[in-house]
């Protein structure tokens, strides 16, 4: 049987891992530094961008636009030699069940692509997913600094992975994995099907209700193996 060519973009923190809360003591210990004001990103992170994370937390400090502009690629290069400090202290990481097989399961194939789509930077992600061995399986991905919207930063992952594959424009299927609504969103934006993991802040029903393709509490479930291979 022909297997469509796929493209796995996969999202990192709350699906692939979990960070101990890593990225938001890097940032909080950065505006800190920088402003004295780490309470200003005290919002809720998931889904969000870094990108967007950093012009909330200015915006909350009264910044107009061209500052946020200016002033953003300086925090998020302070930001990273921070989360490299924090990563490498914390005790409390871990990959969420099932990871590995199915990483392993998406690897299998040569018509399949495997890749991020996070709203990490790709600097970022590379840190979170190297504190645990996870970088290696990532040869390329859609990432917060290829672009501050999730649906874009998707779009740019999907058409690195079809080149990898040499589909060009040509059938292919892009799966994304997250465990947010935003995840979601995003991948309806571009096109794609989604598999929604239980495994950050939402469950099950809520990521079925936002209109995931897939909803599982892990991927050692029976159905996120069909969902990831497209038996």
């Amino acid at each position: 049987m022909e297997v469509t060519p796929t493209v796995f973009l996969w999202d990192v923190d709350g699906t692939l891992i979990s960070s101990d809360g890593a990225g938001r003591r890097a940032i909080e210990v950065t505006f800190d530094r920088r402003y004295g004001r780490p309470d200003v990103v005290g919002f809720h992170f998931d889904g969000m961008t870094d990108p967007i994370i950093v012009r909330q937390g200015l915006e909350a400090l009264g910044f107009d636009d061209a500052r946020i502009q200016r002033e953003t690629p300086e925090i998020l290069r302070e930001y990273l030699a921070v989360l490299a400090e924090v990563c490498a202290a914390a005790t409390n990481f871990r990959i969420h069940s099932g990871i590995e097989s199915a990483l392993a399961l998406c690897q299998d194939r040569p018509t399949f692509a495997v890749g991020l789509g996070t709203g990490n930077v790709e600097e970022g992600a590379r840190i979170k997913l190297d504190r645990v061995g996870l970088a290696r399986h990532f040869a390329f991905g859609g990432y917060g600094s290829d672009h501050a919207d999730r649906a874009e930063l998707l779009a740019v992952g999907a058409r690195r992975g079809r080149a990898r594959l040499g589909v060009g424009e040509g059938p292919c299927r892009v799966l994304v994995i997250g465990d947010t609504p935003k995840d979601i969103a995003a991948a309806r934006a571009i096109g794609a099907e989604s598999l929604a993991v239980a495994t950050g802040s939402y469950s099950v029903q809520e990521l079925r209700e936002q209109g995931a393709t897939w909803a599982v509490a892990s991927l050692e479930e029976a159905a996120a193996c069909a969902a990831l291979t497209g038996d």
